[in-house]
């Protein structure tokens, strides 16, 4: 059964900038957690948010490269996660969940894409376990946060390499 989608009408649309679509929002007091957020996209992410008020924090397998990619924009806070270690991501979202804030912005959006044949830590293919299975788990960890927010909103970023695969 194929469910009918429809376009949302938001008048934005594909040359809409981060800074026209966030104009007029205030995110002060509200918390985002944002995957990949000191590269491409992901950055771009943590600057808007941050540029609305909210507090950010993204997890990095790589803190210092990730320290020095948000070095420039302010407050933003960078914790240890490895998307391919389970444990990793549960010591991440037990230290999140320890700070007793409640979790308004999830952005998965970290990625890896046609990199050589590796696997995580439970022997699943590398760039499936990143792409999905970590951020299933990081969701999945994170939900008491993000139900506190009472209407939170979980972002699950995709590519559009994925009609160019053959």
């Amino acid at each position: 059964m194929l469910t009918r989608q429809e376009r949302v009408n938001s008048g934005f649309g594909a040359a809409s900038t981060a800074a026209q679509i966030i104009a007029g929002i205030d995110l002060t007091g509200r918390s985002a957690i944002v995957t990949g957020g000191y590269s491409g996209l992901g950055r771009e992410t943590v600057r808007t948010l941050r540029a609305a008020g909210a507090e950010v924090v993204v997890p990095a397998r790589d803190v210092p490269r990730a320290h020095r990619a948000l070095d420039t924009i302010e407050g933003v806070q960078v914790w240890p996660m490895d998307l391919l270690d389970p444990a990793s991501i549960d010591a991440f979202a037990r230290r999140f969940l320890a700070t007793g804030r409640a979790l308004h912005l999830l952005v998965n959006s970290a990625g890896i894409m046609a990199n050589p044949l590796t696997r995580d830590t439970r022997g699943f293919e590398s760039q499936f376990a990143t792409n999905h299975l970590g951020h299933f788990e990081l969701t999945a960890r994170l939900w008491p946060a993000l139900a506190a927010a009472g209407g939170a909103r979980v972002v699950q970023v995709s590519s559009l390499g994925h009609p160019f695969m053959t």
